[in-house]
């Protein structure tokens, strides 16, 4: 039970500590922990270089999500008929299978941790929004769809992808518990809200003195 789940987080973490943000917009010349907000999240990237690179960014990172948290469901697909030998490959792979849900929620947490904290960055990241709802979409996609829906909502009523997020990683566990998922998800997913909300601490110190950019449709600038 162990090794799987070490090999998960390690995966996990590894994965989500890849710097997309960085590397999107160092391949336009442009040092984000240095532009806007200093953020490498899709945002800020999007913010500084325009919607072709924002966007990209958003996908790889919920895509690293996705994959940190799915490959454990690959894996069952793929060898649930493997015969049980005893030998360690066998015990391996009954055991990845069967404690499926732990080793995926332990991918997805540690990939939020990785995105967040990224060992390739010297430990600063963005704030997980895109990393995590890639993951909780494989897990439960209803809610990750409820969660969209009042993010869009929020934004294209206040202008305010801070609040949008804030109320997003409010309102996804929320639904989570509704839903009656598994404890564990329930826990791990409201866990990880936390952690988003804990992460935009200066917006929402922003927010409240009404001092927050408001997001407008502005030209990217030119590379240095």
């Amino acid at each position: 039970m162990l090794l799987p789940l070490l090999i998960a987080g390690v995966i996990g973490y590894l994965l989500g500590s890849l710097p997309f943000g960085y590397l999107v917009a160092k391949a336009h010349g442009v040092d984000i922990f240095k532009a806007g907000s200093g953020n490498p999240g899709a945002t800020n990237v999007k913010r500084v270089l325009g919607s072709g690179a924002g966007n990209t960014v958003y996908c790889l990172d919920a895509l690293k999500g996705a994959v940190a948290t799915g490959w454990p469901i690959v894996f069952a697909l793929l060898f649930a008929r493997i015969p049980y030998t005893g030998d360690r490959w066998s015990s391996f792979v009954i055991a990845v299978i069967g404690h499926q849900n732990a080793v995926c929620l332990t991918g997805l947490v540690c990939a939020v941790l990785g995105h967040s904290f990224s060992v390739f960055t010297r430990f600063k990241g963005g704030k997980g929004v895109a990393t995590a709802s890639g993951g909780l979409l494989v897990l439960m996609w209803e809610a990750i769809l409820i969660g969209a829906l009042v993010w869009f909502a929020t934004f294209f009523l206040s202008r305010y992808v801070s609040l949008a997020s804030i109320l997003a990683a409010i309102v996804v566990p929320a639904t989570a518990w509704v839903l009656g998922y598994s404890l564990a998800l329930k826990l791990v997913v409201t866990l990880l809200g936390l952690l988003v909300i804990a992460r935009h601490h200066a917006n929402i110190r922003r927010l409240l003195a009404g001092t927050e950019h408001r997001w407008e449709r502005t030209r990217p600038k030119e590379a240095p």
